[in-house]
């Protein structure tokens, strides 16, 4: 059952268009750039998601939404990421019937290893032409859709938008240099002391 019968207009087509091949060539360009690193792009996703949860560990279901994954998804990957010896798989100390991801030590240094590559890659492929407005208009388009997406809230990164905060958002570390907070907590958080960040 439709709402309309009026056809998308040319330029509804083009956004859409161009938002469809967004989405199909950029998880594939950066797992390109990733591979001397040995990680996929969601693989790189998945150990930053741990690298900034308490003691590097969280319930897989809560590391699914952050990520943005299906529970079956999630688990294959962690999998794989246990066989590399960067994640391990521990039992929920408070939920018997669940399991935690939990970071190794080499998962630590996997990650700390890869972050300028995937940050050279995100700031070349995506950001590079990008002013700062512009980038929070990317922020702030991004997340209205995925909201409409995911009505329920099950995602991490939708589940407060109504709030002024993400829950998915990594948690900010200050710096007087960085820009006032974005709207949604799940967006990355500035680094304190980053050389990349304008100076004060």
């Amino acid at each position: 059952m439709t709402s309309t019968d009026t056809a998308l207009r040319h330029p509804e087509r083009v956004a859409v268009a161009r938002l469809h091949a967004l989405l199909e060539l950029l998880p594939a360009a950066l797992d390109k750039r990733l591979t001397e690193a040995h990680l996929t792009a969601f693989e790189f996703t998945l150990l930053e998601a741990l690298w900034e949860a308490d003691a590097h560990r969280l319930r897989l279901s809560a590391l699914a939404s952050r990520t943005n994954a299906t529970l079956p998804r999630l688990s294959r990957v962690v999998t794989g990421l246990e066989r590399k010896g960067l994640v391990s798989r521990t039992p929920c100390a408070e939920d018997g019937r669940a399991f935690n991801a939990v970071l190794t030590d080499a998962g630590v240094e996997a990650f700390l290893d890869t972050r300028p590559l995937h940050a050279d890659a995100v700031r070349e492929m995506i950001l590079a032409d990008l002013d700062e407005d512009e980038v929070d208009a990317l922020a702030g388009l991004a997340l209205k859709i995925l909201g409409r997406l995911d009505p329920d809230r099950r995602l991490a990164i939708t589940a407060s938008l109504a709030d002024t905060a993400c829950a998915a958002d990594p948690e900010a570390v200050t710096c007087d240099a960085d820009p006032a907070p974005a709207e949604c907590a799940a967006d990355p958080a500035p680094v304190a002391g980053c050389p990349a960040d304008p100076q004060a």
